[in-house]
C-alpha cells in the first residue's frame, strides 16, 4: 500500500513537472494533456513503438489486450500522471491569468 501511495505520488510529480515545462516553453496549456495517452502507450506496450506502423493488425490488438489485463493498481498510478498533466494545464491558465508572462 505504501509503495502505490508513493508510485501515485511520482507520477503525478513526474508528469505534472513535465507538462509545466512542456507548456511554460511550447505555450500551448494542453499540449501534453493530448500527448499523455501516446505515453501511455509507450509504458504499458512490450514491443517497439515502430511497430504500430509496421504490423499495426498485431500492435493493436495486443495493446488491447495489455489494456483490459492492467491491474487497479497500474490503472490508479497512470490515472494519477493524467491528473497532474491536468492540474498543470490549470496552474498555468491561472498563472498566465493572473498576469505572469512565462517565456
Amino acid at each position: 500500500m505504501i509503495q502505490l501511495f508513493i508510485m501515485v505520488l511520482l507520477f503525478f510529480v513526474m508528469f505534472f513537472g513535465i507538462s509545466f515545462i512542456l507548456n511554460m516553453i511550447l505555450r500551448q496549456t494542453w499540449l501534453m494533456a493530448f500527448v499523455f495517452p501516446i505515453v501511455v502507450l509507450l509504458i504499458v506496450d512490450t514491443f517497439p513503438f515502430s511497430t504500430y506502423f509496421t504490423d499495426p493488425g498485431y500492435a493493436f490488438s495486443t495493446l488491447g489486450k495489455e489494456l483490459v489485463t492492467l491491474s487497479i493498481q497500474d490503472m490508479v498510478i497512470l490515472l494519477s500522471g493524467f491528473v497532474g498533466t491536468i492540474t498543470a494545464g490549470f496552474v498555468i491558465r491561472f498563472l498566465r491569468k493572473s498576469g505572469y508572462q512565462m517565456f
